[in-house]
């Protein structure tokens, strides 16, 4: 993080040391979602899905019918799938070693899957990245310029003048890291070679200050006093009715000094809340056959309770931000401890939380937005 971090790229040869160690025993390790299964993802309303074939380029958003997503051997293709760590568990499970990098940056795992020549064209993206070869060798070229134009010809943004100043061949189990504005290309040398890209959210200032300030306000709703009218009985007739009246500004300088809308911890909460919404797309299955508050303590007690693969859970200092929602506010210690638990862990060990209210954990419960281990 020190050395490469949003500062300059990095090569990882044996990244993931279980290919190189199977090889060596002669066996061979391969990619744990194969080509069948992609397809099928790629079918499905519920998956965010992009087909990308090159001489000529063209670009479709999916959800795809099998037969249109082109066999494993034919040439110049690539299947994007974004979110995968909501799909599958190998996915979930790689994206969760990136976390010595804060969650509120974590975005995503998507699956690039490909055809000998197949590629999305050089190109930059605005936020950093690991790019992991899990299948086939995928050749990449990188260039840290300056002229980032784009070919306004091409349905995909693509660089108008890509100039390669380094090139690697990537195996099975190596990685490249990637800071932001690094223009790149990969290219499949491998019938469905296999490219898993951690990304990472990048927010501008502007939203963020925008979305802290709309929580802001809203927070001012649990405030009844602040119902209360604008008085000025003091007011003094004036020669300039066109001008804001100095004491309205007094009494709200004042009134924000009392809230502490002038600091920042006041604000901090709404930017948490915000970061720890899920995906516009994320689904939350609910189950037909629900636990009564009974049997969900009984569980509880025996099985672990995990954050659904699409939950996205922030902590500021001792408060927890489940999708959104503030759920350790008014809650008691023992409740505020198992939150920040599936904060820190995304996991709660089974425990008995006695007669104490689990209401936050129960709602959460019922919403999908936890689920217990099977």
């Amino acid at each position: 993080m020190t050395r490469y971090w949003h500062k300059k790229p990095l090569l990882v040869r044996g990244a993931i040391p279980a290919f190189e160690l199977l090889s060596n025993d002669r066996e061979r390790l391969d990619s744990p979602i194969s080509y069948k299964e992609l397809v099928q993802l790629a079918s499905q309303d519920a998956v965010e899905s992009r087909l990308i074939k090159s001489k000529p380029w063209s670009f479709d958003h999916g959800p795809f019918a099998k037969k249109s997503i082109p066999q494993i051997n034919q040439l110049n293709w690539t299947l994007l799938l974004q979110g995968m760590e909501a799909h599958h568990p190998a996915a979930a499970k790689i994206l969760s070693w990136f976390r010595f990098i804060p969650d509120a940056r974590l975005d995503d795992l998507m699956v690039s899957i490909a055809g000998i020549g197949g590629g999305v064209g050089p190109h930059f993206d605005s936020y950093d990245v690991f790019l992991i070869q899990m299948s086939g060798r995928r050749q990449w070229r990188i260039s840290s310029q300056t002229d980032l134009s784009l070919n306004p010809n091409l349905p995909l943004k693509i660089l108008n003048h890509f100039q390669c100043e380094q090139e690697w061949v990537l195996e099975p189990g190596d990685m490249l890291y990637l800071p932001p504005h690094i223009a790149h290309d990969g290219i499949a040398l491998d019938a469905g070679c296999q490219t898993w890209s951690v990304g990472f959210r990048s927010p501008s200032i502007k939203e963020l200050l925008q979305e802290g300030l709309w929580r802001l306000a809203e927070s001012l709703e649990n405030i009844p006093e602040l119902e209360r009218k604008f008085a000025d009985p003091k007011q003094e007739a004036t020669a300039h009715a066109e001008q804001l009246p100095q004491e309205l500004i007094i009494q709200l300088s004042e009134q924000l000094k009392e809230l502490g809308l002038d600091q920042i911890e006041r604000f901090l909460p709404g930017v948490c809340a915000y970061l720890s919404e899920p995906k516009p797309q994320a689904l939350f299955d609910v189950s037909p056959k629900l636990l009564t508050v009974n049997g969900f303590s009984k569980k509880l007690s025996k099985k672990a309770l995990l954050a659904h693969p699409q939950t996205r859970i922030l902590s500021l200092g001792k408060q927890v931000f489940c999708n959104g929602e503030n759920m350790t506010q008014g809650q008691s210690s023992e409740v505020i401890k198992a939150w920040q638990s599936l904060s820190a862990k995304k996991m709660l060990t089974p425990q008995k939380l006695g007669k104490i209210d689990q209401s936050s954990l129960f709602e959460a419960y019922l919403a999908a937005w936890l689920i217990f281990e099977e």
